[in-house]
């Protein structure tokens, strides 16, 4: 199985065709294709190329899934016999990306994945609209009780 390491947002990742990640939020439009050029390592089953830092020429393609939020993650601080608390949160804004091609320096595809494949993926989750599902009305027949009026003995 063949991967490569690349490096995005200050962080590495070690992905192969068809990996789903979720990284720093980049800025780019949904389903639009995506190049990182920081590769670090190679690997094609038969060899391993290192890089010095980078390979260059080295490409890994992808296709932008959706921007969205992380977990929201509480802060809380606070000053000891102070009465002072401040609790916040933070929603980290992050991208997900579907690998689609990794290439080496000469632009040798090391692996792909077919491209019917990451569109109908993503035309899926893009399609998928929740229809209100209509209630039945059902009309309740309620009879009229008779009551009857008796007087009170005083």
């Amino acid at each position: 199985m063949s991967f490569a390491v690349i490096e995005t947002g200050g962080k590495q990742y070690k992905v192969s065709a068809s990996n789903i990640l979720k990284v720093e939020k980049l800025n780019i439009q949904k389903g639009k294709k995506v190049e990182f050029k920081k590769v670090l390592l190679l690997n094609d089953d038969k060899t391993t190329e290192i890089g010095n830092p980078i390979i260059s020429g080295a490409i890994v393609e992808g296709l932008l899934l959706e921007n969205i939020k992380d977990k929201k993650i509480l802060v809380f601080k606070k000053r000891r016999r102070q009465n002072s608390r401040k609790k916040y949160g933070h929603r980290q804004p992050l991208s997900k990306i579907q690998i689609t091609k990794i290439l080496s320096k000469n632009g040798k595809v090391i692996s792909e994945i077919k491209e019917n494949k990451s569109k109908l993926s993503t035309e899926l989750k893009s399609d998928k609209k929740l229809s209100p599902k209509k209630e039945k009305t059902v009309e309740k027949t309620t009879e009229k009780k008779k009551v009857l009026k008796t007087k009170s003995k005083k």
